[in-house]
This record gives C-alpha cells, sequence and structure tokens, in this order.
C-alpha cells in the first residue's frame, strides 16, 4: 500500500513540473511526454493525479448557427448602386467608449463618411444619410446588418420614402458585408489600433488625416488606377461640405 501511495504521489510531482513548463498542454501530451521519457505509467494512474490537481482545459465549444441558406454577395458596377454600412467602438485613453458609423459605395470603394460619437441612435443615422444624399444622390441599395439602428423605424421609414432597398446580411454572416469589413479591419489597424486618444476631436482629426491617405495616395486594386484620379469629386465634395459640419457641432469631448 506504502508503495502505491508513493507512486502516486511521484505521478503527481511530475505532472506539477510538467504544468509549471506547460501550462496549455492537455493531458495526452503530459502522458505521452511521460511515455518518452520511459515511464510506463498507466494512462489512469496520470489521468487521476491529472484530475485531483484540478488541471482539465477548458473545452472550446462552438455556438452552433442554424443553417440557412447561403447568399452570393453581389459586386456592383457603378457609383451609388449599393451603400454598406456598419457600425465600430472603441475607447479612448482614459477608457471612455466611443462608435463609428462606417459608410462607404461598395462600387468605386469610396468612404462616403465615418461618423464618431459616443451615440449614434437611429435618427443620427438618417440623418448622415441625408447630408449624403444631397450631394452624392440616393443608393438603389443599403446592405447592412441587422442592429437595433438599422431596423429602428427611422431607418425604416427613410429609405421606405426614398425607395432604397434594405439588403439585410443573414445573422453570424459578416462576410456577406465583406467590402466594409475589409474597410473597417484597415481603419482600425492604421487609426484606432496605432494611436491613443484622449478626445473625440482627436480620432476626427487622425480619421480625417487618414481618409486623405487612404483616397488620395493609397492604392486599390478595384479600382485598377491611381486613388486620385479614381475617387473623382466625391472625396473633394465630403472635405469642403462634410468635414466642416462634423467639426463645429456633431462631435463632443
Amino acid at each position: 500500500m506504502a508503495s502505491l501511495v508513493a507512486a502516486h504521489d511521484l505521478s503527481i510531482r511530475r505532472v506539477c513540473g510538467a504544468v509549471t513548463a506547460h501550462p496549455r498542454r492537455g493531458f495526452w501530451k503530459f502522458y505521452d511526454r511521460r511515455r518518452l521519457d520511459d515511464k510506463p505509467w498507466n494512462h489512469k494512474r496520470v489521468l487521476r493525479a491529472y484530475r485531483e490537481m484540478r488541471l482539465n482545459l477548458p473545452r472550446r465549444t462552438k455556438e452552433r448557427v442554424p443553417r440557412q441558406e447561403r447568399q452570393t454577395l453581389e459586386v456592383p458596377e457603378a457609383p451609388n448602386a449599393i451603400w454598406a454600412l456598419d457600425f465600430m467602438s472603441d475607447a479612448l485613453y482614459h477608457g471612455r467608449r466611443y462608435r463609428m458609423l462606417n459608410v462607404i459605395d461598395e462600387g468605386v470603394r469610396e468612404a462616403l463618411d465615418i461618423v464618431i460619437d459616443t451615440s449614434i441612435p437611429g435618427g443620427r443615422v438618417v440623418r448622415t444619410l441625408e447630408q449624403l444624399s444631397r450631394w452624392r444622390g440616393l443608393p438603389e441599395a443599403i446592405r447592412c446588418d441587422n442592429g437595433p439602428e438599422m431596423i429602428s423605424q427611422a431607418f425604416v421609414e427613410w429609405c421606405k420614402t426614398n425607395e432604397v432597398e434594405i439588403r439585410y446580411i443573414q445573422p453570424g454572416k459578416p462576410n456577406q458585408n465583406a467590402y466594409i469589413e475589409r474597410f473597417n479591419r484597415t481603419y482600425r489597424e492604421e487609426v484606432l489600433d496605432a494611436h491613443l486618444f484622449d478626445t473625440l476631436s482627436q480620432v476626427v482629426e487622425a480619421t480625417y488625416r487618414w481618409l486623405q491617405t487612404y483616397h488620395e495616395t493609397r492604392p486599390h486594386d478595384a479600382w485598377g488606377e491611381s486613388p486620385r484620379s479614381s475617387c473623382g469629386d466625391g472625396w473633394r465634395r465630403w472635405k469642403t461640405l462634410l468635414l466642416p459640419c462634423l467639426l463645429d457641432g456633431e462631435v463632443y469631448d
């Protein structure tokens, strides 16, 4: 009996040493390592010590989404065919949260607007689209997710009044809004993750400078030519019309 207790204690000590060196390895990695060390222990003994020490790693379970019919991503061939909308969020240096509403034209990969504020309800989304439509015109359709702002009465009524089709993506399928998801990634990597901001005004200024680079100097494979000549009048109108409004009263520190 004493020999069995000693062997069990030895198993615990060996497992402790292995856990200290490699804390993310599971049971079978430990057991295989012991076998390579010429320790002819039964796996039940090692497993018993492993469980007594509560070293079991939590299993990663994937949430099962109900199977739905796949939708192919349409490739627009002209400006104002489809606008894509999506929200992002981040935090200032002192922890205050804020949000961004990104609007792009999928046909020419042009960023029409980036609204930055602590709160962007459905009414604010409608006001942004109304401002864009004054100089850009109305899109034939808007692609977006099923967020509360996108299913709000104000947004739905505005689209219905202006005869703009709403194309909701399927829940859990962000790849169906791939153009703006790719834009979000670039914006986050080159602006939000690259700087620490103290105020919303700093975020707006950094975003404006980045949009200049995005439209005027950054190569875009989809355009097939220089960014400045591909952008046309849209970006210049954004600079002269929308940015002053954004800086004067739309953003609060």
